[in-house]
């Protein structure tokens, strides 16, 4: 077991090195399912079982927040069980459960993908942006592709990062679990609007601090890459986050849109239906690839500032 939360902060700068360095590793997971995976299942029997369309909303609600807790339950006392087995599974666990190198490699190949066509743009950012790729064309592709990185900088590396120093391994897998929920769950459609409704909202509580701790590194970021703007970036969140339908991903996303003189978010269509959200930012919403490679090089050094800073913490501890 680990002793204390003295290594908790190395444990994670070691999480964050080896997913820097391996990233997804998607030929091991095409044999062996990943643990984001197994949670996706549980929520996918929970979901085909206790929400049925025939049951009113009062009770689809009520079993949505069964899910909730059962999934989230699970998924905390798996974490526990591992972090019995010592410093080095607590480690593997922790590498496998956050998603730097996987998010920026998704996202770099929607350049790639713009590179090559439409269409191939279109098809590499349906792989991480729920929004209609039909209803995209080139600038809309490279907004999506940009504001994807911004929001899961916050969901798939700093809110990991930091449920894992708060509450160990099993904060972690919590947080997977309920970001997980969110995700497959949490949308206001006419099946999930009610039995997905507690795990949104437990996303946005467990997303509050890490989506303004990643609009602050985005900002510090902007420091070390220029023509980033770090003033552009905090105007860009002090006026506009907050007018963002979601409490959090506003943050974020606003501060990549003014580091980068963009305009992310906006009117944008998901399942045939038309968004209506705000303007992040008060640049360019006609984003091209260049910019998604920008965005990229931005993320990286957010990225590395965030790592900076924990091993800063590790060495005054």
């Amino acid at each position: 077991m680990i002793d204390g939360t003295a290594s908790t902060v190395p444990i994670l700068l070691g999480a964050l090195l080896l997913d820097a360095a391996l990233g997804d590793m998607p030929a091991l997971f095409r044999r062996v399912p990943h643990p984001v995976a197994l949670i996706g299942r549980m929520i996918d029997r929970l979901d085909s079982r206790l929400n049925r369309p025939e049951r009113p909303a009062a009770d689809r609600r009520m079993r949505g927040a069964f899910a909730l807790l059962a999934v989230t339950a699970v998924a905390a006392a798996a974490g526990w069980a591992v972090s019995l087995l010592g410093w080095l599974p607590t480690l593997l666990a922790a590498f496998l459960l956050v998603a730097q190198r996987g998010l920026h490699d998704h996202v770099a190949a929607v350049a790639a993908g713009l590179d090559s066509g439409l269409e191939q743009g279109r098809e590499a950012v349906s792989r991480i942006a729920g929004r209609d790729p039909a209803s995209l064309d080139t600038h809309g592709v490279a907004r999506a592709g940009i504001e994807s990185l911004a929001e899961n900088f916050s969901d798939s590396v700093v809110a990991p990062a930091f449920w894992f120093l708060l509450l160990g391994l099993p904060g972690l897998c919590a947080f997977k679990a309920i970001n997980t929920l969110d995700s497959m769950i949490g949308h206001r459609t006419e099946r999930h609007e009610a039995f997905g409704s507690w795990s949104a909202r437990a996303d946005d509580v467990a997303c509050f601090l890490p989506a303004r701790i990643s609009a602050l590194l985005l900002m510090g970021a902007a420091f070390c890459f220029r023509p980033a703007s770090p003033l552009g970036a905090w105007r860009a969140v002090m006026n506009d986050a907050h007018r963002h339908r979601s409490p959090n991903a506003g943050w974020p996303e606003a501060a990549m849109a003014g580091a980068l003189g963009l305009a992310l978010a906006g009117p944008r269509r998901y399942g045939g239906t038309v968004v209506r959200d705000a303007w992040m930012g008060r640049g360019r919403s006609r984003a091209t690839r260049q910019d998604i490679r920008r965005a990229l090089r931005l993320f990286i050094a957010a990225c590395a500032l965030h790592a900076g800073l924990l091993a800063a913490l590790w060495a005054a501890g």
